[in-house]
């Protein structure tokens, strides 16, 4: 993920997605050979030189103030977490090398966390999305096809981005699919635009990229949005559909893990389905500190 080429990407794709007339320029269609705006017009709508803007696509970007990105911004009506991304692309940090993936590991606390959260589906990701570890009631949910000590490996870890595209079982929960994959997407942007050095994500990536051409034309498209909170209809082979609310809390610290559980509305039909799913998965679990099977003799 080349920081350079990736700005200059992202701002064609906007550039292309505004239309002359959305901004009170009135041109005959036939004198057009480009969608959406001219650098021209992008750069004298904005209010900065020509040449200054060219310089941004080709991914020049060094000493470009907040100013004239926040202009540019405002011109190409990006959403708050499209300027963010941005500004990341923009000005990577500085003498920043790709480092070699890192084992992540779940805390031992986040681990005993879990385990107490007995009634509510939840799980704990890095920063990819691989699952460093889940409860009972997680698994059960997402991916009850999948050995429940997969996490506990590095090189088995499920990955909830690459299942998506590539494990048909884990994607079929999902009624909304199409989506689901776009959301997937925009996250994972806004990921990489931070963490442009981070070889995992980039690996990611490009695996992705080769195995799912649905991937592929999402990824070029740019979309970039944060998804922190919301709703997902799932359908569940075991306890059908279930209308549930989800929140992502990040767990300080540099690793970027968050915590993503899963609700239902108190006497709705869906937490009458994640009861009856909660008293089918059996009581072993994993110790929230060793990680070992519970009851192992050892």
């Amino acid at each position: 993920m080349d920081a350079p080429s990736e700005l200059g990407d992202f701002l064609k794709t906007r550039r292309a997605a505004v239309r002359p007339e959305d901004v009170g320029l009135a041109t005959a269609p036939n004198q057009r050979r480009v969608a959406g705006l001219r650098r021209e017009e992008l750069a004298l709508l904005a209010g900065v030189s020509v040449t200054h803007y060219t310089r941004l696509e080709q991914g020049r970007a060094a000493g470009v103030s907040d100013s004239v990105l926040e202009a540019i911004a405002r011109t190409l009506r990006l959403t708050a977490d499209e300027t963010a991304h941005l500004k990341d692309l923009a000005r990577p940090a500085a003498g920043r090398r790709p480092a070699a993936p890192r084992t992540e590991q779940a805390t031992a606390s986040a681990r005993q966390l879990l385990a107490a959260m007995t009634d509510v589906p939840a799980l704990v990701l890095d920063r990819c999305s691989d699952v460093l570890a889940w409860n009972r009631l997680g698994h059960a949910l997402l991916a009850a096809h999948l050995p429940w000590e997969a996490p506990q490996t590095p090189e088995a870890r499920p990955n909830l981005i690459r299942m998506l595209f590539l494990d048909e079982r884990y994607r079929d929960l999902y009624a909304d699919r199409t989506e689901e994959a776009l959301l997937a997407v925009a996250s994972l942007r806004l990921v990489a635009g931070r963490h442009p050095e981070d070889r995992a994500l980039a690996e990611l990536v490009g695996e992705l990229s080769i195995q799912s051409g649905e991937f592929g034309a999402l990824w070029a498209r740019h979309p970039v949005r944060t998804c922190t909170s919301g709703a997902k209809t799932l359908r569940h082979p075991a306890v059908g559909t279930l209308e549930l609310s989800f929140e992502n809390l990040c767990i300080p610290g540099p690793s970027g893990q968050r915590l993503i559980a899963y609700t239902a509305e108190p006497g709705s039909p869906s937490d009458a389905g994640l009861r009856l799913l909660a008293s089918t998965t059996g009581p072993a679990e994993a110790h929230p500190v060793t990680g070992e099977p519970a009851g192992d003799p050892r």
